[in-house]
């Protein structure tokens, strides 16, 4: 399934030096084995961004609009080969998997049009006949690194802006997900960008990111991925002085008012939590409800996870597929196992899922009478585990959601518009969503604070990150 691909260095599909197999997490049988960097791969790759930057820089912004709206055309037309691609090798639903690839082609839109908006000014100078101008360049070379949970929309939020603000990119996508990057690179392709503008490569550690991070031609790094990752990044950085933005891990808190409308909480929320097998960085994993519903909310959402079906992304009736791979399934269990020897009460799953002979399958898993100390809520645990404990007191629940070092997304549903405007004032969080999850879309802002990260992806402040700013001071 990779075999019209391989890495893209110089405008160009080509073989790298070393390969990499890559592994279905529904069968754990091989899909392929894609072509891998080795270090000089990566080396001509960076190369080849350094020498671009100047074809980039001529095409003016209007033109890297035209260039981003063709290959958005393109993405249109190979949607249906992209969301086989993204199911394929996450095991997502093949429907989740269509709406990803739509979020990453509405990247390519939006930044198609702030491309053209990249604004300067002018300010009046003390000096008699002159000005300060004040414009805005491109960064230079990007090292742009991706997770594997969103094998497309990743990378779209990273290449779109890279691109409209006239910088060129060295993608690293992640190995376990290198296919879904490789159909949003070959569709920027058919937009025409100078050769060197965009180049992904696959490989190790040593291979890729060692080579992007010493380079001192690469001058900013933009990461999503774990915490851990990102603060050695930012250690990395420091040696070259490179920009960095990212978006890290989350433990979102969601918080259940003694108002809320139930039916409709408990639809959203059983979609969201489960949605690519609970491994969203976004999705709610503490579950604090007012204690008046707290056993209402259990038993729906006990009946909503129960109707869940576990299977392979391609069937059309699979609500939920596996994690990604065996080292994740493990720590999950060992989590959910741990929160029961700690006290914790099963209320739903709570173990690998029979009935299947490969795959790495997990329950859908509920559990209540949780402490705030205890791992499975002090920790993000990236999987299908919902961790519930109940409140009565507003200012109670508010100082709880906020004990966490993390800060990407925070919900809140009540019907108080008043208690919504406290929760949004109050929670320390990127990102709150008041009577509703959906927090990604291309014309909004996208990230974290604390330990979930620094800078945005998507909106007008999207391409922020990929400039600099220069003043100027003419006196004629």
């Amino acid at each position: 399934m990779y075999n019209k691909f391989g890495l893209f260095i110089g405008g160009a599909w080509v073989k790298g030096g070393k390969e990499a197999e890559v592994f279905s997490p529904v069968s754990e049988k091989s899909l392929g084995i894609v072509a891998a960097a080795d270090a000089e791969d990566t080396a001509t790759a960076i190369d080849g961004a350094a020498d671009a930057l100047g074809a980039l820089h001529d095409m003016g912004g209007f033109g890297r609009a035209d260039a981003l709206h063709k290959a958005a055309d393109e993405m249109l037309k190979r949607g249906d080969e992209a969301a086989v691609m993204i199911s394929t090798e996450t095991g997502k639903p093949l429907a989740q998997a269509t709406r990803e690839w739509g979020l990453a082609y509405d990247q390519l839109r939006w930044y198609a049009e702030e491309a053209r908006r990249i604004y300067g000014r002018t300010i009046e100078s003390r000096a008699p006949g002159g000005r300060f101008e004040v414009t805005r360049e491109a960064v230079g070379v990007v090292g742009a690194f991706t997770a594997w949970n969103f094998p497309a929309v990743l990378p779209a939020r990273k290449l779109a802006p890279a691109l409209a603000a006239g910088c060129s990119v060295v993608l690293r996508p992640s190995s376990q997900t290198p296919g879904s990057a490789m159909v949003v690179v070959d569709c920027l392709r058919a937009g025409g960008f100078p050769d060197g503008a965009i180049n992904l490569v696959v490989g190790s550690t040593a291979d890729t990111y060692d080579v992007v991070m010493a380079d001192k031609r690469v001058r900013k790094v933009s990461l999503t991925g774990s915490t851990r990752v990102g603060q050695q990044m930012l250690r990395d950085a420091a040696a070259t002085v490179k920009s960095v933005s990212m978006e890290l891990g989350g433990n979102a808190p969601l918080i259940v008012y003694d108002d809320a409308d139930l039916d409709a909480l408990l639809d959203v929320t059983a979609a969201s939590k489960y949605a690519n097998c609970g491994q969203v960085c976004v999705t709610p994993d503490r579950f604090f409800i007012h204690d008046s519903l707290h056993d209402a909310f259990v038993e729906g959402f006990v009946a909503r996870a129960s109707q869940i079906k576990l299977g392979d992304g391609l069937d059309a009736d699979t609500g939920m597929g596996p994690l990604i791979n065996g080292q994740r399934l493990e720590a999950i269990d060992a989590v959910v196992q741990a929160a029961v020897g700690d006290g914790a009460s099963i209320a739903h799953g709570g173990k690998r899922a029979a009935g299947f002979n490969a795959g790495h399958f997990y329950e859908p898993t509920i559990l209540t009478d949780v402490e705030d100390s205890m791992q499975v809520f002090a920790e993000e645990n990236f999987g299908p585990v919902a961790a519930i404990t109940r409140f009565k007191d507003e200012d109670e629940v508010l100082a709880r959601a906020n004990n966490s070092t993390m800060g990407l997304a925070a919900y809140a549903f009540t019907a108080d518009p008043s208690r919504a405007r406290r929760a949004v004032a109050q929670l320390k969080s990127g990102m709150v969503g008041i009577n509703a999850y959906a927090l990604a879309a291309s014309e909004a802002p996208f990230g974290g604070i604390n330990f979930s990260g620094m800078g945005r992806e998507g909106g007008a402040e999207g391409i922020e990150d990929y400039l600099d700013t220069k003043l100027a001071q003419i006196v004629f």
